[in-house]
């Protein structure tokens, strides 16, 4: 038996896999600080190494993305975290001093961070190696043993992510599992110590129902509508670059891309206008398909035309903003999608795609409770400069992150944590957070020799009842 081949088996195959990962984890006991460097340099060189053939094996998968956007958001943050990881593991991994209250004195206290076992990992299509690696990165800093299965929707990257990582480590390490729904299904239902998703929050209901039979704590990071305020004294300019930029990379289809826009009556008209001018000087007429990205496959690119389709019918204008010509399949020209409604379809699913929605409003208020109606976003965007509407839209509206005057560079800062909130997903990783979330927080108290917890022993008496009185007041 293989770890590293398509499984056909979606049971037994499996959990003999697990089995093993986790007889080995038992066995070696915690790897050294040393070790976890090692381990994640390997992991960094590799990727490096291998950099022109991920990109090309994405771009295949997609039916065209550009070497770079794969390289600027994908490759890049991958190494950057990997470096972030390596930096600040030895002192993660130092057990924390904590607080004794005065009568259990001297007796002292710790936490210590201990590697949770094996860890399993769905990763998503639309970022196929930074939302496996990422995940992977984390789980080797933590000590932990992992399992990955990747998308079926990029099958040669999920491949080549395959023999990568099997030339890197041994099946009782790291594995690779390739499937369909089925194995993604079956693979939910192992009993991990720790299950990590990112994908859609239809798939995240369905994984973590799985999870739930055998206990197993998910980390969820799923999507929603993340929406991007405009203030009222916003840089239009800058903020149609902004949003742009985060929206129409990778063709939209990235889960914290801006779903839809709240810009003031008085800015839509020159909002619409740069946004236009900022995609067209993005992808220009004629040779614009060489920067931007293909629909993943037919499916996906039928459904953001039926969503297009469905706002047209209801009354909706659509702007066609740059061009999508040329021969690669599957490319959607980016579209703005004004005077919409609650009842079309595209302001109720996730995008997912180039498609964005501008809406108005008159009174600031009145666009934080439009935000506040919908489901808590994974990201949430604002421009503007005005320090009271900037306090509001942060202490007034809950989503998973919030960049401010930019879009999407709130998910490569490494040192804050990263993850949704609600229907937008459960728990956190990246960074400190990160580390945290795979690793299991084991409080010590450690006794002293000589102690007062015999006043608190049998047999009890007036004594007891003084003490007791004492603790409560103190």
């Amino acid at each position: 038996m293989t770890a590293h081949v398509s499984v056909k088996d979606d049971g037994f195959v499996l959990t003999a896999l697990l089995s093993k990962q986790r007889a080995a984890f038992l066995s070696d006991g915690p790897p050294s600080p040393a070790m976890r460097r090692a381990d994640l340099l390997k992991l960094k060189q590799a990727l490096l190494k291998h950099r022109t053939v991920f990109e090309a094996a994405v771009s295949r998968d997609f039916g065209y993305r550009s070497a770079y956007e794969t390289r600027i958001m994908e490759i890049a943050p991958v190494i950057q975290t990997i470096n972030y990881l390596r930096r600040n593991l030895t002192k993660w991994m130092r057990p924390e001093r904590r607080r004794v209250a005065l009568h259990f004195r001297p007796g002292r206290n710790r936490v210590v961070y201990q590697p949770l076992g094996v860890i399993g990992i769905i990763s998503p299509w639309n970022y196929p190696i930074s939302l496996a690696l990422t995940p992977l990165a984390t789980a080797i800093a933590a000590g932990n043993r992992a399992i990955l299965k990747p998308s079926e929707l990029t099958p040669q990257t999920s491949e080549l992510l395959k023999s990568v990582l099997r030339e890197l480590f041994p099946a009782e390490q790291v594995a690779v599992v390739t499937g369909g729904p089925e194995i993604g299904a079956a693979f939910s239902r192992l009993p991990f110590d720790h299950l990590l998703f990112t994908g859609s929050t239809n798939v995240g209901r369905s994984v973590m129902k799985e999870a739930a039979e055998n206990l197993v704590p998910v980390t969820l990071e799923l999507g929603g509508k993340s929406p991007v305020l405009i203030g009222p004294d916003a840089d239009i300019e800058a903020a149609a670059t902004s949003v742009a930029f985060g929206k129409l990379a990778n063709a939209g289809q990235t889960c914290i891309a801006p779903d839809y826009v709240l810009v003031p009556e008085k800015d839509a008209a020159a909002f619409v206008a740069s946004y236009d001018a900022v995609a067209r000087k993005f992808y220009p007429q004629g040779n614009g398909d060489l920067n931007y990205t293909s629909i993943v496959n037919a499916k996906h690119h039928d459904r953001m035309l039926k969503l297009i389709d469905d706002a047209k019918r209801k009354g909706a204008k659509v702007i066609e903003v740059a061009a999508a010509s040329g021969e690669a399949a599957h490319k959607l020209a980016p579209v703005l999608v004004l005077n919409v409604t609650d009842d079309m379809a595209i302001m109720q699913q996730e995008i997912f795609g180039p498609a964005l929605p501008v809406m108005t409003y008159r009174a600031f208020d009145d666009a934080i409770s439009y935000i506040n109606r919908k489901p808590r976003p994974l990201a949430l965007y604002y421009f503007g400069h005005n320090s009271e509407d900037r306090q509001k839209v942060l202490t007034r509206t809950t989503s998973g992150n919030v960049t401010i005057n930019d879009t999407l560079m709130h998910y490569v800062q490494n040192d804050i944590p990263f993850g949704g909130i609600g229907m937008s997903g459960m728990g956190a990783y990246h960074g400190h957070e990160g580390f945290k979330s795979l690793s299991h927080a084991k409080g010590v108290f450690e006794q002293s020799k000589w102690n007062l917890g015999w006043l608190l022993h049998p047999p009890f008496n007036r004594m007891t009842d003084l003490v007791i009185r004492y603790l409560q007041r103190w």
